[in-house]
């Protein structure tokens, strides 16, 4: 097939998982054409079956603020109507989903091209449910011909926030387990501490809670060694390099800012932190886990679905420091306990989330949608 795709291309997990669907159904012999407004991150240049089409935003007088919606809906006619795309795969509803339906709308009386929406969080629980992209946000997902998303919390959140039931289907996020895989031996690790290492990853977002981090990480230090990995990039950096200051473990923490091969970093570690305010699947913690690194996660969104706790990592409340740091000091003082979870961990990742279970899903959506002969399906509402 022939699939055009958008996201935000930036570090958000939106992003990434975008771009490894991109890069996994080119692997499977489909032709992918990117369409934003920058290379999406972890998109090597000159990868077979790999396209990228750069939308470009005049700035006028005029414009207080660039038509981005606008522009990119131009450039999504515009691409599908020269590679002849089967559809279109948008990744976070505002706006790529109503710029989606503007190119559907400009190439109607040609053809018919569908797009498929995936819900991949802060889309439905933070801009989707601010009155003042409700409307538009509803109104999207019920023109959208199919509608994906990343857990079962997004689900159900879609249906109670937008009345929208039995449109979203749950496709889960996914692993290539070939390429995230554990390194027994930790050799590289010795390049940051001599120390275990923990690593936590994100766009550092205060719902990320990175400040909980550095915290965890100076109560671990009062039983055991360790040395933390903070990988990625965003508001709460500063504030979080401040913190490691005033609690006296600066030296005992390395910010590493933007990394386009967390695969390489992720099996150094031992443990990996996710302290978060909600998450609304866990990426970060599915990567960490095909790498074999058990992670500690917060009993909020859609992470349960994601770990077993007890089994391949740990759930705790959110703001338990206190619980948060005890899981990590029994992982790095009982080498018994971490390897079974790091097993476990792994037979998670392979056995539910791996590329070779997942990618087929959206393969078959892909057909099911391409195949239905109406355009719009009418949205079932509360």
């Amino acid at each position: 097939m022939k699939i055009g795709i958008t996201c935000y291309p930036t570090y958000g997990g939106s992003g990434i998982v975008a771009t490894e669907l991109g890069l996994e159904l080119a692997n499977r012999g489909h032709d992918i054409h990117f369409i934003t407004y920058s290379n999406p991150i972890r998109l090597d240049p000159g990868i077979p079956r790999i396209h990228y089409h750069e939308v470009e935003v005049s700035n006028y007088p005029l414009f207080q603020y660039p038509p981005y919606c606008l522009a990119l809906a131009s450039r999504m006619a515009e691409v599908a109507q020269c590679y002849a795309l089967d559809l279109l795969h948008v990744h976070y509803a505002i706006p790529h989903s109503i710029s989606a339906l503007l190119a559907q709308q400009m190439l109607s009386r040609e053809r018919h091209l569908p797009f498929i929406t995936t819900l991949h969080g802060t889309d439905i629980t933070l801009v989707g449910s601010d009155r003042s992209y409700f409307p538009i946000t509803k109104f999207s997902i019920e023109q959208s011909n199919g509608v994906t998303s990343i857990s079962e919390f997004i689900q159900q959140r879609t249906a109670e926030v937008f009345g929208v039931k039995d449109r979203v289907r749950v496709i889960p996020n996914f692993v290539n387990i070939k390429t995230y895989k554990p390194d027994a031996k930790k050799a590289g690790a010795r390049r940051f501490a001599r120390e275990k290492l923990l690593i936590h990853l994100s766009n550092f977002r205060p719902v990320k809670r990175v400040n909980d981090c550095v915290h965890i990480l100076a109560r671990v230090r009062k039983s055991t060694p360790a040395h933390l990995l903070m990988v990625g990039d965003g508001p709460d950096r500063g504030p979080a390099e401040v913190l490691a200051r005033e609690l006296g473990v600066q030296d005992h923490v390395s910010f590493l800012g933007k990394q386009d091969h967390v695969e390489r970093l992720i099996p150094l570690a031992h443990v990996l932190l996710m302290p978060s305010e909600l998450e609304a699947f866990g990426l970060a913690a599915l990567e960490a886990m095909a790498c074999g690194v058990p992670a500690i996660g917060t009993n909020a969104g859609g992470v349960p679905e994601l770990i077993t706790h007890g089994v391949d990592g740990f759930l705790e409340e959110v703001g338990d420091l206190d619980a948060q740091a005890a899981r990590v000091v029994e992982l790095l003082t009982n080498n018994r306990l971490h390897q079974r979870m790091a097993a476990s961990a792994r037979h998670t990742a392979v056995s539910r989330f791996s590329t070779e279970r997942i990618i087929p899903q959206y393969e078959h959506y892909y057909e099911e949608i391409c195949g239905a002969k109406s355009s719009v399906r009418p949205a079932t509402s509360r």
